[in-house]
């Protein structure tokens, strides 16, 4: 995949961002009810795409103090992964499919067979979720994306907990069926995405005609 060297969180990025089924929302894009239709989260997230695609601008999700956290954050965590590790981590910018549909930015890669994502362990659920309790389901579906898009052979999701000094790592390694059920979740959620937009543009169409008549 062609890669843009936006840095995260620039405008540029969030500009490259717009319309663009993303890694983070991979999980969102996949959510279903229990009769397998798309959940209500999945297609408020279609709709927004859609609005985007059409000009629009959805609404901005708002970043909190834990976003924030996060962010700072993340080259402490990347530079002790280094040391625990003694992995390169290499910073990239947000790739982009060849049909712009989809769009993931790494927290760095690994020569060329690894991922880094790094995830910071702000609030206390999140702390006892995914490191107490090892429950990493919020972030499979991402990594799995990286596995998929951008052919790498493993990512390792790192847990950070600064107030705590404690980090784990844990190594995803590529499972095939996993990694094409996400792909035909992803693609028909696409799809979903596609119908929202030629709705819109026909609605829109249609007002200016009238407007006009």
């Amino acid at each position: 995949m062609p890669w843009l060297n936006h840095e995260q969180g620039s405008e540029s990025w969030l500009n490259a961002r717009r319309g663009v089924i993303t890694g983070s929302r991979f999980k969102d894009a996949r959510d279903k009810i229990k009769s397998s239709k798309p959940s209500a989260k999945c297609i408020q997230y279609a709709m927004d795409l859609a609005r985007e695609r059409v000009g629009g601008k959805a609404p901005e999700k708002f970043q909190n103090a834990a976003m924030r956290t996060g962010t700072e954050q993340e080259p402490f965590a990347r530079a002790m992964y280094e040391a625990r590790t003694g992995h390169i981590v290499d910073e990239v910018g947000f790739y982009l499919s060849d049909d712009s549909r989809f769009g993931l930015s790494p927290d760095g890669l690994v020569d060329d067979v690894g991922v880094v994502e790094i995830k910071t362990m702000v609030s206390s659920e999140t702390l006892f979720t995914a490191i107490a309790d090892h429950d990493i389901s919020e972030y499979i579906d991402q990594c799995l994306g990286y596995l998929w898009l951008l052919g790498r052979q493993w990512v390792d999701l790192v847990l950070w907990c600064p107030d705590l000094g404690h980090m784990v790592i844990h190594r995803i390694t590529r499972d095939e069926d996993a990694i094409e059920a996400l792909e035909a979740d992803l693609i028909a959620f696409s799809h979903l995405v596609n119908d929202y937009e030629i709705k819109l543009r026909e609605a829109i169409r249609a007002n200016q005609q009238e407007v006009t008549a």
